[in-house]
């Protein structure tokens, strides 16, 4: 049994590397002008052969990966994917199933099994613990077992998702990281964005203190120390995150109105959506508040009241939308995970819940913050909703730009905390 692995990126070479370490040959190949790097730095380990490109690795490989970008796959496929072995499995890892899909549906050969992955974290962590989800979508039942058997190598916790009687497993998928991915970074990426447009850094100030906002900050600059196109990919492709987002800067919108006009329906309208989705107590993340103190990226001082309009708008955009965010916990990523439980966490202390909506109706001092964060939700949502690849490039790179001496410790200490409260 031979791996291919067309394109060693960041992700192609861990999964390379895990492959040759379990045993299996391992047939990779990029562009050509890459080809010289790659072989330095996997050329020298047992099991991993560089080939000249993906015709020469589909003739050979059994277990065919695409690790290439969303836009790409469909290139990518169509020049390599003809040459595929008689009876070999192809899977990619995209984040977004439906554009990887309808490639391999218009280029392989039918006498190929299609079982496709996703492996629900990126190259900065291990894929031990990890979860990954597994789909099914034309395979007979020995390539899907063999499938199962050559991924459960990278020792992640792999979650099979399955056909609804509305929508294809890869579909399943797409809605499921509609709400565990795109519209998770929308929310962080928007925070980024009102902080730089304000002209401060978070940790310097005093209404950005404490375990929430810890979280809040952290998984913030982790995202933008990633690469822009994985991002856009992830929300401009997949054709069920512009509902969501939608929904999310309505819900935004519409909170953020309630607050300048002071309106008394506001308490009324959190406490209907937190308790449809917070009433029950046999599902609970419950991050440990000490342990979310620990990672500040500033000196802790008085710590001033904050409205968290990026945390209700999701509770409501939730509610608005009948998604129950614990059952997308199969497909959950880590800042997924922390998004949920800070939100979590905010509805099930009372007090906390309390204070933020007393600062939301009645401090105007924490408003200017506030208008920051809804204009740049606004932002974000246009050009999501556009499709607009460049200017979400743009807006990334601008953000990025600001908080560039902090990403990297920002990335450590966030992976200290995902580690710690996993």
């Amino acid at each position: 049994m031979e791996i291919g692995i067309y394109g060693l990126g960041d992700m192609g070479k861990l999964y390379a590397k895990k492959f040759a370490a379990a045993g299996y040959g391992v047939n990779g190949c990029d562009l050509p002008e890459k080809r010289g790097q790659i072989e330095q730095e996997l050329g020298g380990v047992d099991g991993i052969n560089i080939l000249e490109d993906g015709i020469a690795v589909a003739r050979r490989s059994d277990f065919n990966i695409y690790c290439v970008e969303a836009r790409n796959i469909s290139d990518v496929v169509r020049a390599y994917g003809p040459s595929t072995r008689t009876g070999a499995i192809v899977a990619g890892a995209t984040s977004v199933k439906e554009p990887e899909i309808l490639a391999f549906e218009s280029y392989l050969p039918l006498d190929v099994h299609i079982n496709t992955f996703h492996s629900l974290h990126g190259p900065s962590l291990g894929p031990e613990g990890q979860t990954l989800a597994l789909i099914r979508h034309r395979s007979s039942d020995d390539a899907y077992e063999k499938s199962h058997r050559i991924l459960a190598e990278l020792g992640s916790n792999i979650v099979e998702i399955l056909e609804t009687p509305q929508l294809h497993a890869y579909q399943h998928h797409d809605k499921i990281t509609a709400d565990t991915q795109a519209v998770t970074h929308l929310g962080f990426e928007a925070m980024g964005t009102a902080w730089k447009n304000a002209g401060f850094y978070p940790w310097e100030n005093a209404s950005y203190m404490g375990g929430i906002d810890n979280v809040k900050i952290l998984t913030c600059l982790r995202i933008y120390a990633g690469k822009p196109h994985v991002y856009s990919g992830l929300a401009i492709l997949n054709p069920f995150a512009r509902e969501q987002i939608k929904q999310y800067a309505k819900s935004e919108s519409e909170l953020f109105k309630m607050m300048i006009q002071e309106d008394p329906g506001f308490r009324e309208r959190i406490e209907k959506c937190g308790d449809c989705i917070f009433g029950k107590e046999d599902r609970q993340i419950l991050l440990d508040d000490s342990i979310m103190g620990e990672y500040s990226l500033g000196i802790l001082r008085d710590r001033k009241q904050n409205s968290h309009l990026s945390l209700l708008a999701m509770a409501d955009a939730w509610h608005e939308l009948r998604i129950d965010p614990y059952d997308n916990l199969i497909c959950q990523t880590p800042p997924f995970r922390l998004r949920l439980g800070i939100v979590e966490y905010l509805f099930r202390n009372r007090d906390l819940l309390e204070e933020s909506i007393e600062a939301a109706l009645y401090d105007r001092a924490i408003r200017r913050d506030d208008l920051e964060f809804h204009t740049a939700v606004g932002e974000w949502a246009s050009i999501i909703g556009n499709r607009d690849e460049s200017g979400y490039e743009t807006q990334f790179n601008d953000t990025k730009a600001f908080f560039i001496d902090r990403l990297q410790e920002g990335m450590r200490k966030s992976s200290e905390l995902i580690g710690r409260l996993s």
